[in-house]
């Protein structure tokens, strides 16, 4: 049972220092991939903790849940957890909170991914009325969609068959390495699937408000994902092509203006423009090879907390 509250504290300290650690730190606009995958273990290794703590506890409190996890283990291997052996009066109620908090997770990520489904159909009805079918064309027959607009803009459908969406004026006004640019930023969102980060973090969020690492997670995934696609894009075609692509696609619907400040992605572009115009300083490859595997050792903390007594028994 001790090992089941040191994980609560280990997953509770995580929680509460991680959003404190990474908003002193500078390099992630540097390096948003690794930015990404750091929070993405972390969050991980919350959950791992909340995971395990729930199956230690169950554990604890019935001897049908002992049974069913400590079965297959070597003997003395359960004797190594120092389980109560009618249960404890604290490990029952704590196995079921723990329990109902991950039912309430994989309802409120069901949950997003309907939504985000129904708003996928309904803005593709939109599209098709705005763009309809010719005679003889499949629905499914593109993955580049043009529609007639007086305003540039671009975006991306996700999904299995997801398509770009371009208006005419943004082809009149981009142009050449320009639309370029825009169509691998948005391909690069494709690559990388992050319309699906996107969800988990809308989900942890939405399901545990009150918890600062997964409301700093989904602040700095929208954040972190447009980054790293405008690094895909200006790694094909120059970082000051992209810089000009995003003010000419921006420019008109009051990104650079005063009344950017009421929507936090348009406050964002500044700050994409500048950081495009002027980069810092990229870490050296083996400096971030030395990033991403120090960031996936983050999960393996829990996990050694949790499987280490049993491993120590086995000497």
């Amino acid at each position: 049972m001790l090992i089941a509250l040191i994980l609560l504290a280990l997953g509770g300290l995580t929680a509460l220092t991680a959003p404190r650690v990474m908003a002193r730190v500078s390099w992630p606009d540097r390096e948003p991939v690794i930015a990404l995958w750091l929070w993405q273990c972390v969050v991980v290794a919350v959950l791992l903790c909340c995971a395990l703590a729930m199956a230690i506890s169950g554990a604890a409190a019935w001897q049908v849940v002992r049974e069913g996890l400590f079965a297959p283990a070597p003997a003395g291997v359960l004797d190594a957890y120092a389980l109560p052996p009618e249960g404890a009066w604290i490990a029952a109620p704590l196995a079921l909170a723990l329990a109902a908090g991950g039912l309430w997770t994989a309802v409120m990520l069901v949950r997003e991914v309907r939504l985000a489904r129904a708003v996928r159909r309904r803005r593709r009805a939109e599209l098709l009325a705005r763009r309809p079918l010719l005679p003889g064309e499949e629905e499914d027959g593109g993955r580049l969609v043009i529609v007639e607009d007086p305003r540039p803009d671009a975006w991306l459908l996700p999904g299995s068959d997801g398509r770009l969406v371009i208006t005419t004026a943004a082809l009149a006004r981009l142009g050449g390495r320009r639309l370029d640019a825009v169509i691998a930023h948005e391909q690069g969102h494709a690559r990388a699937r992050h319309d699906w980060l996107l969800h988990c973090a809308g989900a942890l969020a939405r399901g545990f408000p009150g918890v600062p690492v997964f409301a700093a997670f989904r602040s700095q995934v929208h954040r972190l994902v447009e980054l790293a696609a405008d690094d895909a894009a200006s790694r094909r075609f120059g970082r000051l092509t992209t810089a000009l692509a995003l003010v000419d696609l921006n420019g008109e619907r009051g990104g650079f203006g005063p009344c950017a400040g009421a929507d936090p992605r348009r406050r964002q572009l500044p700050q994409r423009v500048d950081r495009l115009l002027a980069p810092g300083r990229r870490f050296t490859p083996s400096r971030r090879l030395r990033m991403t595997a120090a960031a996936a050792l983050v999960p393996v903390v829990p996990l050694l907390v949790a499987f280490g007594p049993g491993l120590s028994s086995l000497r």
